[in-house]
């Protein structure tokens, strides 16, 4: 992976690790980040009931999917475009930030306008028409890795944004497929302190996506913590047995809160900031 030192992944900051602004937002070494929500809104009430106590625990930024990739076309596939009404609504009556998925240049400029971080997932990692399109909005992305790419396809896939002059990356580990079949995927913990030796970007981490089940997402958050990420996203629910997608590997509430008081001391001893206060 030699060359990936030539490229502007490393290049482009080569002494300075990124650090992401976004209003009051700070995403990168030093601090810690978490994001949570549910993995696909669902309706307005779920939505602001979830946003106002994940923000209570001490979360900054919404995950707030409008629309959900699935494998299988008859599942739920999220809310749509008629959402951002609802987003809206979490604006007003909190103050975190929005992020999203998006998987189509067709709703690039609905999205880009109502949310503050625009997330490209995993299944798309590869669509590079995408990640020029979103590179050029100027907004943060934070981008999934692909559950068969190796870190160099990753980093490149990272290039496309680049290309385009968007500095503003995250980089997000969301686990690999293995031969393994107990958890969903296999979290590269490994990625982490190798993506901060070949880049400068922020690293998050997806507990939810690379273990698939809730009870093993507090022990993957507090792991991802200790090797060096600079945040998660997590998928948090109020009633987790009858979310629409994604409920088996969802935290509840009261786990989410648990969960953000063990990180706020784990981050102590480890020298990261969190720059609001955690729920006590």
């Amino acid at each position: 992976m030699n060359r990936l030192h030539e490229t502007k992944v490393r290049k482009v900051n080569p002494e300075h690790n990124t650090i992401i602004n976004s209003q009051d937002l700070i995403i990168g070494e030093g601090y810690f980040t978490v994001i949570a929500g549910p993995c696909a809104v669902e309706n307005e009430k779920v939505a602001v009931e979830t946003a106002k106590a994940v923000e209570k625990a001490g979360a900054k930024v919404f995950r707030s999917s409008l629309f959900k990739p699935r494998t299988s076309p008859y599942t739920y596939q999220g809310y749509g475009l008629d959402g951002i009404e609802i987003l809206r609504t979490i604006k007003q009556e909190t103050n975190l930030l929005l992020e999203t998925e998006i998987l189509s240049t067709d709703h690039l400029d609905d999205l880009s306008k109502e949310v503050d971080i625009l997330r490209v997932g995993s299944r798309n990692m590869d669509n590079y028409e995408l990640l020029k399109a979103v590179g050029r909005t100027n907004k943060p992305v934070i981008l999934k890795r692909n559950m068969s790419a190796t870190l160099e396809e990753f980093l490149l896939a990272a290039e496309y944004i680049l290309s385009v002059g968007n500095e503003n990356i995250i980089l997000c580990e969301r686990g690999i497929r293995t031969f393994e079949t107990y958890t969903r995927n296999t979290l590269d913990i490994l990625a982490i302190p190798a993506l901060k030796e070949l880049t400068h970007l922020p690293i998050i981490v997806d507990p939810s996506h690379s273990t698939g089940k809730s009870s093993l997402v507090p022990a993957a958050s507090k792991a991802a913590l200790a090797a060096g990420a600079d945040g998660l996203i997590i998928e948090v629910h109020p009633d987790p047995a009858n979310s629409y997608s994604d409920g088996h590997q969802s935290l509840k509430i009261s786990e989410f809160e648990n969960l953000m008081k063990e990180i706020f001391e784990l981050a102590k001893v480890l020298g990261k900031k969190f720059d609001i206060p955690i729920l006590t």
